[in-house]
């Protein structure tokens, strides 16, 4: 789900969630499922309620969240809290925009698409890979990144298959209809395109990969993304999960809080800088200055920082802004001055609401809202 990704821009005893955790590759946070971190009551308590009904037409700088732990997106205003929630499909991971305000939105059953000006539902499209039975939580088969070609003219949906492959299935959004399918790895958490629109990147959760998909040929090369190894397989807590394309059409992918890998997808070299934050880290997005910003979900692993959002210059120098619990993913503000990181969390921990994170200041405020959400969009 970012500034520069329109077209994106992902939990019992003990022992239940000890076991899931290996399987992810991302450790259990404290708090429980469903309950807000600690502070939250007296952050979230500041933003005042919607009043009345919810207007005809959406407001610019309305956030678009996907709820995974719903069958709905919520548009949340971002100083008043919720306006609205549109039905869309069991478990929404990712969602992305188009410039006809059209939004598609990757769930359990198929990928939605609303009218995010009018908020109402234009039906479904069903995916063409067989996922096994409609499920939610983590590991439920069914889309989760997603991505729109820069003309709009193609969707593309990382689908997972619970115990095998994912698979990317190319939609046309004229006719909604998937047009094509391709083999890519395991848990298919972020999809990007390039600028130019010539490919697209699946990152693979458990496969420790890209595979980068040719958009007119639609062949595929794999490259390895792993800058600790591979050690541990499914049990590994050191695996790619979200991607950012730069400028020079290289992908970022954070590890961690130490590792930032840099994959040119021209010679499949990997690069690693060095990051500063030592937290297990998910979402990431690029503001139009080519400011990194990446979500830290607390300490995993052997990650022993706290949840955080880094702010990253081109340049590389970082600053850590301290988050209240874990969150998923963010989105950021037209004007690139405010950062929206959703409270959601694929694992326990998470949190109805978005942080909602003043770039210049590093002051950071609550808005209740949504049902675990996870991916994010600004609507213009």
């Amino acid at each position: 789900m970012s500034a520069l990704r329109p077209g994106r821009t992902t939990g019992g005893a003990v022992a239940v969630l000890l076991a899931g955790a290996l399987l992810l590759g991302c450790a259990p946070a404290s708090a429980p499922a469903g309950t807000p971190d600690q502070g939250a009551t007296a952050e979230a308590s500041s933003a005042p309620a919607p009043r009345g009904a919810p207007p005809a037409r959406t407001p610019s700088g309305t956030l678009l969240v996907a709820d995974f732990g719903a069958d709905t997106v919520t548009f949340l205003h971002p100083e008043q809290g919720p306006l609205d929630s549109v039905p869309v499909g069991t478990a929404p991971y990712g969602l992305t925009l188009g410039a006809d305000g059209r939004a598609w939105v990757a769930t359990a059953e198929g990928v939605a698409v609303v009218d995010t000006r009018t908020r109402k539902s234009l039906g479904r499209v069903p995916y063409r890979t067989a996922s096994g039975p409609v499920t939610d939580g983590e590991y439920r088969g069914g889309g989760m990144g997603i991505a729109l070609s820069p003309d709009g003219r193609r969707l593309y949906v990382g689908v997972n298959v619970p115990d095998g492959p994912g698979v990317l299935e190319v939609i046309d959004t004229a006719t909604r209809e998937v047009v094509e399918t391709v083999p890519v790895g395991r848990r298919p958490f972020d999809v990007d395109v390039s600028r130019d629109g010539s490919e697209v990147y699946a990152t693979n959760h458990d496969s420790f990969d890209v595979t980068a998909v040719r958009a007119d040929t639609l062949t595929a090369r794999r490259f390895e993304v792993a800058p600790y190894g591979t050690e541990g397989g499914l049990g590994s807590w050191l695996k790619p999960h979200y991607a950012v394309v730069r400028g020079d059409g290289r992908l970022l992918l954070p590890f961690e809080g130490e590792r930032l890998a840099v994959l040119d997808p021209r010679t499949g070299r990997v690069g690693v800088e060095r990051m500063t934050a030592d937290t297990h880290q998910h979402g990431a997005a690029l503001t139009a200055d080519g400011t990194l910003l990446v979500v830290g979900t607390g300490p995993i692993g052997e990650a022993t920082g706290g949840a955080s959002l880094t702010v990253r210059a081109p340049d590389g120098a970082e600053r850590i802004v301290p988050l209240d619990g874990p969150h998923e993913d963010v989105a950021v503000s037209a004007d690139g001055r405010t950062a929206y990181v959703t409270g959601g969390f694929t694992r326990a921990g998470y949190w109805d609401g978005v942080t909602v994170v003043d770039l210049e200041r590093g002051t950071t405020r609550r808005l209740p809202g949504g049902e675990r959400p996870l991916g994010a969009v600004v609507l213009p």
